[in-house]
């Protein structure tokens, strides 16, 4: 672990899996055994998280639901997981102990609950060492999280348009051990990248569960809204105990902090690059194209078409006439007049001879040039923490990228193509992921963030794909002009993921149909012959793009993971769906459609069947043997089941979202409420933001006034950790939010026959967990639980390891540590109360672990 991620924190710490210490038999071992001082801390860093506890009203009584920690974690029996248990109170009065499960149904409390409260103590070795907050129920199975909705607009063109919430996405903003809300505003007049017009601003909001408006992020006018221009990235990237926020932005970008009565705080503009800023870049440029610019830019164009290096290279037409196919009219360079007269060509003839869709005199609303910038943000006030030039640049309008080859001509379609993720790619810090292109030529970059400066990891580029003649050719399929990296251009889809497909223990990125090893490197790009009936039988083609892509362990009788993929290169590919081996991209079963194949879905839909179900066309076990009957849907998986199964988020357009299961139909309705996305019918988020292991579901309301959060209330007997302490799990979240949305997996085979004692269990570092300790510290000193001279020798130990933590000297952490729990042990009749012994001593002593 890089001592950068690590350094500049002012609160880390690690957590561990191993067995926790209690006062009874306190044993610290010597520092012989452990490692030296100044060691840096290892293990792969996860948020420390607080329980969780949801409380919700039922027909049947009040069903609880709480989180289980990868630190709680201590074995596995074939009933779940062992370590610690738990005592549900209600109104301070323990009424139950909880011990393979964690959730519980409060029968007692069927009827008048509207002054109840409920919290939860965490129990191991036979004492409590921890009771969470006190949670009122909700009166239902849901809560609505308020939101703040930005102003009406109009276009230039005077086209009004108005606001609805979108994606969304989570993050521990504050430090507290509870998740913040993300949400993305979408204008109404949000556009795909080839639909032409101008569209509103796009903001992102951060939101506390109870409404609280924290932050807004305005992009300005200079980032065209739509779900293939931004992804914002929220992770803790420096491992200080709090998220930050990664975007791409530009000029006019601006951020607002608000206080707690919804005051506006600040206000600050992005930095700009001192490059921009001596080349006269003003926050107040507009880069959006009127009709009549668009013209004027192609005029521009064509007067330095001898110029441009292709045609200097020999590689396209020397004359524009030549491009079009057209006998020779002018000399070049072609002056004005001449430019203008052969613009009106291409715009009124050439380009409506291409496709009957071609109108460029209508082309408005694009932002094709200008600069382009990515940025930190800080993820509590919004302030900028770092902004730098976005890489890769456009380059040009497309043209290199194949815009204007196809028959249709769609400038700045593929050229502003953007993909987004979080990996853990050395294993252990998060690193941000930003990506550019994949029909053609295709882009990553990762990025590290230690606080102060973001740092590049790699940078991947395929080159553009060659082409004799940029307005007549096809580009899709092609090789880009880098020998190592050339094969990945046309392999990208609508998304990507992180997730550990060769077992080192570190992140790769499927980037579609290929994969980048950890390191930067090529692992593979993926081929196959195309079959009888398709356009070149016998030949090698590129599995090529796709629409939605799922990597997980979906086979569990195979060893590592799988991806399942859909893919719309039609005649021109091998296959319309496939399973491939996630190590080595080698197909496992697949079949050819001929057409272009939108749609796929894994699940574990049917107990019955071993492994998680595929579904595209047709329904198929894991290992590719048909079965009766369709998958239930598309658009969105969702774990909601007690029984481990997959169910599917059902709704589009003005339709309710619900949830629907294979076998048993309609669960829930969730009646006044929207999904995004059009006939994608994406909810907002999909994650395990609370409770138990199972996921949330998070929709907007119909009038987007709130976030309506649901969690199921079936009880379940299953003892998992939250799934958040997964890593890819973790990493899929954050980057579920990324064009097309698509599910999150875990690193290890979950579904209803899961063997728990084979679940793997994160060597954790829990950035937060320290403070954490230090508040509940000072909370026994308030109360007058912790006295006298023990008080300053207790805070000296917890402030002389937080330093040592800062610092990355794992060894001096955990011995300041040590002195505490035997500080804290030592008889001091009346200095500590039995309660704060034994809740100081279960937080520090399950620190130690992963520091030594």
């Amino acid at each position: 672990m890089s001592s950068a991620q690590k350094t500049a924190t002012s609160a880390c710490v690690a957590l561990a899996t191993g067995a926790l210490l209690t006062l009874s038999g306190l044993s610290v071992p010597a520092m012989a055994q452990g490692p030296s001082n100044a060691a840096p801390i290892e293990g792969v860093q996860l948020e420390y998280l607080d329980r969780g506890v949801v409380a919700a009203t039922t027909p049947d009584g009040v069903f609880l639901s709480w989180r289980f920690l990868a630190t709680d974690t201590t074995g596995a029996t074939a009933a779940g997981l062992t370590g610690a248990d738990f005592t549900v109170y209600r109104d301070g009065e323990r009424i139950a102990t909880v011990t393979d499960s964690t959730n519980y149904l409060d029968t007692s409390s069927a009827g008048d609950v509207s002054t109840a409260v409920y919290s939860i103590g965490t129990v191991v070795d036979g004492v409590e060492v921890e009771r969470s907050a006190e949670t009122s129920p909700w009166a239902q199975a849901s809560i609505d999280l308020p939101l703040v909705k930005p102003a009406d607009g109009v276009t230039p063109a005077g086209e009004p348009y108005t606001y609805s919430a979108n994606d969304m996405s989570v993050g521990d903003v504050t430090g507290d051990g509870a998740y913040e809300f993300i949400v993305q505003w979408d204008p109404s007049n949000s556009k795909d990248v080839s639909q032409v017009g101008y569209t509103g601003n796009t903001f992102i909001d951060t939101y506390t569960l109870d409404g609280r408006l924290l932050n807004r992020v305005d992009l300005g006018v200079n980032i065209r809204s739509g779900a293939h221009y931004t992804q914002f990235m929220v992770s803790d990237f420096d491992g200080d105990g709090r998220s930050e926020m990664m975007m791409k932005t530009a000029p006019g970008t601006k951020t607002t902090t608000y206080g707690p009565d919804g005051e506006v705080i600040a206000e600050e503009y992005v930095t700009l690059p001192e490059s921009d800023v001596a080349a006269g870049v003003q926050h107040s440029d507009d880069y959006r194209m009127s009709a009549d610019g668009y013209f004027e830019h192609v005029v521009d164009m064509f007067q330095g078409w001898r110029d441009h290096p292709e045609v200097v290279a020999g590689n396209w037409p020397a004359t524009l006439e030549e491009a079009f196919g057209i006998e020779q009219r002018y000399d070049y360079p072609l002056s004005e007049a001449d430019a203008r007269s052969m613009a009106d060509y291409f715009v009124d003839v050439y380009a409506p001879s291409r496709s009957t869709r071609n109108n460029l005199r209508a082309f408005e609303g694009f932002v094709v040039d200008g600069s382009e910038y990515l940025s930190v943000f800080d993820g509590e006030t919004g302030r900028e923490l770092e902004t730098i030039p976005y890489e890769p640049g456009r380059g040009d309008d497309g043209l290199l990228w194949g815009d204007y080859a196809m028959s249709r001509i769609e400038p700045g379609n593929r050229v502003d193509r953007f993909l987004a993720g979080v990996a853990y790619l050395d294993g252990e810090n998060p690193s941000a992921v930003f990506a550019r292109g994949y029909y053609t030529r295709a882009t990553i970059v990762a990025y590290s963030w230690d606080g102060s400066r973001l740092t590049q990891d790699w940078t991947v580029d395929s080159g553009h794909v060659p082409m004799s003649n940029p307005f007549n050719d096809g580009p899709h399929g092609g090789t880009g002009s880098s020998e190592e990296f050339g094969t990945l251009a046309g392999q990208g889809f609508h998304s990507l993921s992180a997730a550990d497909v060769d077992g080192d223990g570190k992140h790769e990125i499927v980037y579609g149909s290929a994969t980048i090893d950890d390191d930067g490197s090529l692992l593979y790009s993926s081929f196959d012959t195309l079959p009888a009936g398709s356009a070149a039988p016998g030949t090698e083609a590129k599995l090529g793009h796709g629409d939605a892509m799922h990597v997980a362990d979906i086979d569990p009788d195979r060893p590592g993971l799988e991806i399942f993929s859909v893919h719309e290169g039609a005649a021109y590919a091998p296959y319309g769906w496939v399973m491939r081996d996630a190590a080595d991209g080698e197909v496992l079963f697949g079949g050819y459609t001929g057409k272009d194949t939108g749609r796929g879905m894994i699940g574990d839909i049917d107990p019955t069947v071993r492994g998680l179900e595929n579904w595209a066309v047709g329904l198929r076990s894991a290992s590719g043997d048909p079965l009766p009957g369709n998958g239930p849907g598309t658009n969105m998986s969702i774990r909601w089941a007690a029984d481990g199964t997959t169910q599917i988020v059902n709704g589009a357009g003005n339709q309710d979202a619900g949830i629907d299961d294979a076998q048993r139909g309609r669960l829930l309705t969730a009646a006044g409420t929207r999904t995004n996305n059009g006939t994608k019918g994406t909810p907002s988020l999909v994650a395990d933001v609370f409770g138990d292991w199972r996921e949330e579901l998070l929709v907007r309301t119909t009038d987007s006034s709130a976030i309506r959060i649901l969690t199921s209330t079936e009880v379940t007997d299953r003892k998992l950790y939250t799934l958040m302490h997964d890593p890819q799990y973790r990493a899929e979240i954050a980057r579920q939010n990324t064009s097309y949305n698509q599910p999150a997996y875990t690193g290890f085979y979950l579904a209803s026959d899961t063997d728990v004692t084979q679940v793997p269990v994160p060597d954790a570092f829990l950035p937060g967990a320290l403070p954490a300790a230090q508040r509940q510290f000072e909370g026994f000193v308030v109360s007058g639980d912790i006295t006298g001279p023990a008080v300053q020798q207790l805070r000296a130990s917890l402030d002389q390891a937080e330093r040592a933590i800062e610092r990355d000297q794992a060894g001096n952490a955990a011995r300041e540590l040590e002195k505490f729990l035997g500080r804290l042990a030592k008889d001091r009749p009346g200095s500590v109360t039995p309660e704060a012994r034994a809740a100081l001593d279960h937080a520090v002593a399950s620190i130690l672990p992963a520091l030594r």
